[in-house]
């Protein structure tokens, strides 16, 4: 079986809808045309590059951590696939030959491409073996087996282990067959992929198509382990989505929003609704949208020098020009003279009236001797500058390249200077009492959707409290906390000037990566600047390199935007939830987020009890997803973003989890979409069309389904916060007598966290906690072979300890839960 895949360009950048215009100086324009340069003339050489995607191969996460260290943009979309992994890069035609002296393989960048479902070996001789019965060891394992529909097709997922499946020779192979309903017989065999990453085996599995939902599946390893499991439903029979209730008001954004607008719309909530919204400040400034004048002159040699001013572009440093001039004569000292915003540079001239000036003396003049005006002079990247400078045509301006003005928008300039950033607080109880949630949209600037759709459901709160039961009940018991755009800096850069700008503004780099026509690789990956997980500390998935699109940062919280996020998350301790929205990818993950490469150890995993929260919570939030246009994020897709996506040092949900308990999610909005036409899936991008194909990919129907996503969680946190009751769990098979041996594991009412001994102590919050088999699947499994006494007690996502018992004191009235498995020998 073959799948294929519909790719949609990332950068044509679309017209926008609403107040919002195209991008006045999109990827490639020329700077001349700039009204930033004043008509002078430009060097070619500061012209931003002209990028495209292409679909690229990786043999493995070791390859992945190269390129994105060597500072490439990949897009979210990666795939694993037995052959390494599958994804898209954004990158220059000189990219992308680097890329292929890396070891990359370039698919190509035409508008399809497919995979083969097909295993790496292993499976040729198994209808000659005999199966042999398992033992409580076992062999194999279904860790999930998922049906489910959208646009009329029903897919069979299947996630599958085995305990040897490591061994690379020969490769473990594994088989899948399913029946075709209650009764039926086992057939359709299919071989599975086996996945590896890092070194380390993670599963076999694969998303097939099927045209009837099967009741069980059988999966068989090369070496011989066979096990059956249940076909479970993933997201079907979703409830309604509170857009579905009678009068409910929805659908009002209609179209992308700048940070200006965006952060206008939320003081105007806070305005008309100041019985439940209030806006509150984040202490630390932005960098701005802003940046020092510069230029190149003289070309790419050892001749060349950069010029930098010391004023910001709009404070003065687009004011300034500078000349270097051939004098007649001989035997004449290097000089500069400054009249106002003009710098000459005289050069030196040697006895025979030759220039004698070099490139770094040309830069060490300037920077003594103009006045104030420049800042940064030195020669073009990793240039000696022992070059001689020629003189030019005339006064070279420099220019900030950043565009002042947009055609038709209400406010005119862009603002420069430092920003503050405004958070959308809604709640009837804004006194820290009630769970909050924090939505945090737009990290990267070009993911424009995440924006739109927390602005959706901010809209949606405050239009239907006063109408609709289920929102009065959410804004009644949570407070919802809304950055709309977490990097208002980089997203006007998004918007103006070069559409796949991904980081903030702050330029960290030195004299070799700071001339301007490296301006759009400059800034930090904000959601690689935390502290839990950092590439820092050795992690997986962020770059020390200033140009890359993951660069961590100097330092840990070196940036304001993420320093106001620990600050708010700490003044405001009543945050419980918190939502990372990004784009484009379709996934919806949580811990761990980071891995060291090395033996891929991860950040240390939830205990089962919120993992199984976090699953529990997923299917909620994207089973109201699925309820607008029957989008369904795949299992696959769901889970530990480093299990699901890559290792992402340094990300904002490890820290906030790990270091303050939050249930800390992080979306990829925007995935695939079945169409039916083509029986293909269709991938979206970071900015698709505002009016597209409402059924296929639309920026319009992203922003509509995903706030229903969004919706859901704050009901989530809504009844998590009222949540009184207490857990119930009981040991399987439980108290009684057995002979010989007998497995045993808990089982639990609701998602919670069971604490146990079987030493005949008493179980406290020290003691050890059920843990999962193996990542992504259900409790481990006693082999009991000795009569043992459990004692143990458990404790929901909420807090509520099971049976009101206090782990913290020795009560003689003990109130955990104990049984004894009594072993009779044979």
């Amino acid at each position: 079986m073959r799948r294929r895949r519909l790719r949609i360009a990332l950068l044509a950048l679309p017209a926008l809808v609403g107040t919002v215009l195209m991008a006045t100086a999109p990827a490639g324009a020329d700077p001349t045309k700039s009204t930033a340069t004043g008509g002078s003339g430009r060097s070619s050489l500061e012209d931003q590059a002209s990028v495209r995607l292409v679909r690229i191969q990786l043999t493995g996460a070791d390859l992945l951590d190269k390129v994105v260290a060597a500072g490439f943009d990949l897009e979210h979309g990666l795939r694993r696939v037995p052959s390494g992994i599958e994804g898209e890069a954004v990158v220059t035609a000189e990219q992308v030959a680097e890329l292929r002296a890396m070891g990359v393989t370039i698919l190509g960048d035409d508008e399809s491409f497919a995979w083969s479902d097909e295993a790496d070996g292993g499976l040729q001789a198994l209808g000659a073996r005999s199966v042999q019965p398992l033992n409580h060891t076992e062999t194999v394992r279904v860790v999930r087996a998922d049906w489910f529909t959208t646009k009329g097709q029903g897919f069979l997922y299947v996630e599958a282990r085995t305990t040897e499946g490591q061994q690379a020779d020969p490769v473990v192979g594994m088989q899948l067959e399913n029946d075709s309903g209650r009764g039926t017989p086992f057939g359709y065999a299919r071989t599975m992929s086996r996945f590896v990453d890092s070194g380390q085996y993670m599963f076999h599995r694969n998303l097939f198509k099927l045209d009837a939902r099967p009741k069980q599946i059988r999966v068989t390893s090369s070496t011989g382990g066979v096990t059956t499991g249940t076909v479970s439903n993933w997201l079907e029979d979703a409830p309604s989505p509170l857009t579905a209730n009678p009068g409910y008001k929805w659908d009002f954004v209609d179209g992308y929003r700048t940070p200006q607008q965006l952060y206008s719309r939320a003081r105007e909530i806070a305005r008309q609704y100041p019985d439940i919204a209030e806006i509150v400040y984040l202490p630390n400034k932005t960098n701005g949208y802003q940046r020092k004048a510069q230029a190149t002159i003289g070309g790419t040699g050892q001749e060349a020098v950069v010029v930098s001013s010391a004023a910001w572009g709009h404070e003065g440093g687009n004011d300034i020009t500078v000349e270097f001039v051939d004098r007649p004569g001989a035997d004449l000292p290097l000089a500069v003279e400054v009249a106002g915003k003009a710098i000459r540079v005289l050069l030196a001239k040697n006895a025979s009236g030759g220039l004698a000036s070099t490139a770094a003396e040309v830069a060490a003049a300037l920077e003594s001797g103009s006045q104030g005006l420049v800042d940064r002079a030195h020669p073009y990247r990793t240039n000696a500058g022992t070059g001689i400078v020629a003189a030019t045509a005339g006064p070279v301006a420099l220019t900030d390249f950043l565009d002042q003005k947009r055609a038709g928008a209400p406010e005119g300039e862009v603002p420069r200077g430092p920003a503050t950033i405004p958070v959308l607080r809604i709640g009837k109880h804004r006194d820290g009492k009630k769970p909050g949630v924090l939505i945090q949209a737009q990290d990267h600037a070009r993911e424009w959707v995440p924006a739109t759709t927390s602005l959706e459901a901010a809209e949606r709160l405050v239009h239907n409290y006063r109408s609709d039961r289920e929102t009065k009940n959410i804004v009644d018991n949570a407070e919802v906390f809304f950055i709309l755009s977490n990097n208002p800096d980089g997203a006007n850069y998004s918007f103006y000037n070069f559409a796949s700008q991904r980081r903030n503004l702050t330029n960290h780099c030195p004299d070799e990566n700071a001339d301007p026509a490296r301006r759009n690789g400059w800034g930090v990956d904000l959601n690689r600047n935390y502290r839990v997980g950092s590439a820092h500390d050795g992690y997986s998935g962020a770059s020390t390199s200033c140009v890359s699109d993951t660069f961590q940062g100097p330092a840990k919280l070196s940036e304001p935007e993420a320093k106001n996020i620990i600050w708010l998350v700490e003044k405001y301790s009543n945050i419980k939830f918190m939502m990372s929205v990004h784009s484009n990818g379709g996934q919806l993950f949580w811990q761990p987020g980071a891995y060291i490469a090395d033996g891929r150890i991860t950040t240390p995993r939830p205990p089962l009890g919120d993992e199984a929260f976090y699953w529990q919570s997923a299917a909620r939030i994207l089973s109201q997803v699925k309820a607008h246009r029957e989008t369904v994020v795949t299992p696959e897709n769901v889970g530990g973003s480093s299990d699901v996506l890559y290792s992402s040092a340094g990300n904002v949900r490890e820290d906030l989890y790990h270091t303050y308990g939050i249930y800390a999610f992080g979306w990829e909005v925007g995935g695939s979409v079945y169409n039916p036409g083509t029986g293909n899936w269709q991938g979206g991008s970071f900015q698709p069309p505002w009016a597209g194909d409402p059924a296929l990919v639309s920026g319009h129907a992203e922003t509509m389904e995903y706030a229903n996503g969004i919706m859901e969680m704050f009901r989530i946190a809504a009844e998590w916060g009222k949540d009184k009751k207490d857990p119930t769990s009981r040991l399987l098979p439980g108290d009684g007598t057995y002979r010989g041996s007998v497995d045993v594991r808990f089982e639990t009412s609701e998602p919670a966290t069971i604490y146990y001994t079987t030493d005949g102590s008493r179980p406290t919050l020290e003691s050890p906690r059920y843990e999962a088999t193996e990542f992504r699947e259900p409790g481990q499994v006693f082999h009991v072979t000795e009569t043992t006494t459990f004692r143990w007690f458990s404790v929901d996502a909420a807090g509520n300890i099971e049976n009101n018992y206090d782990p913290t004191k020795n009560d003689r009235r003990e109130k955990y839960r104990t049984a004894t498995i009594r072993i009779v020998k044979r």
